[in-house]
């Protein structure tokens, strides 16, 4: 038997133990509330009797001496008791369907590492597709195509096979596009994903990167003038002094 048919097996039992769980605890609340309210009005009757014997003087207002009956405490430790059950009842049927999630999410993770080698070869086998500018793509830090680098937004949206409307929300920075949809799409920014969304080019040649999101480096319009990544800007600072 697989796992995923002794997991629909134990599945398929799941739901009947958890009915049963809650029965038991929808009785045992209703035996809770109705000790609670006994105990309630009992306390309440102990507290006028209290009260009357000591304005007749029979007894001492000493709080040290006024107590509840021992059937009063017995009905709040029994309380106590049900609402222990309870919670241990509860834990109990959490542990149940946790369990089932546990096992489930190991399947996934070995199944994904089975996957994974087979994906990264198909990759790795696969031919560099053009660059953004219509260059091949050889390397990043190459100057080959850089013709059209400085791009306006339409046009990079219009290239990029994976780009979309101007209006759409650029990619937050760390989202993982674990599964690129065409292994052949060559990669830009420092997500290092596909072009996707509004991108902006950094204007030094020499640039590794070249391309970026703009949620990456949390620009929400394009930049007026030359602009430099963070990367780049810093060799530039470094050079000046």
């Amino acid at each position: 038997m697989s796992f995923l048919e002794e997991f629909h097996a134990n599945l398929e039992s799941l739901p009947n133990i958890l009915q049963r769980h809650y029965a038991v605890l929808r009785n045992l609340d209703k035996s809770l509330q109705d000790i609670q309210r006994q105990n309630e009005q009992r306390c309440e009757q102990e507290i006028e009797d209290i009260k009357r014997e000591i304005k007749s003087g029979n007894i001492t207002p000493d709080s040290s001496l006024i107590r509840f009956s021992d059937e009063a405490l017995d009905e709040q430790k029994h309380s106590i008791g049900i609402a222990d059950e309870k919670v241990m009842l509860a834990v109990r049927a959490y542990d149940l369907v946790d369990t089932h999630i546990q096992q489930l999410d190991q399947y996934l993770k070995k199944i994904g590492a089975e996957l994974r080698p087979a994906s990264d070869g198909v990759a790795a086998s696969a031919m560099p597709a053009p660059s953004l500018d219509g260059g091949a793509k050889s390397g990043r830090s190459s100057e080959g195509g850089r013709g059209g680098r400085k791009k306006k937004q339409a046009t990079v949206a219009a290239t990029a096979p994976e780009a979309t409307p101007a209006s759409a929300p650029a990619n937050p920075t760390g989202m993982d596009l674990d599964i690129p949809v065409d292994p052949n799409e060559p990669t830009y920014c420092l997500c290092n994903q596909v072009s996707y969304g509004d991108m902006v080019a950094c204007d030094n040649p020499n640039c590794k990167i070249e391309w970026f999101h703009f949620g990456c480096v949390g620009l929400k319009d394009q930049p007026k003038g030359k602009w430099y990544c963070q990367d780049c800007s810093a060799l530039r600072n470094r050079r000046k002094r």
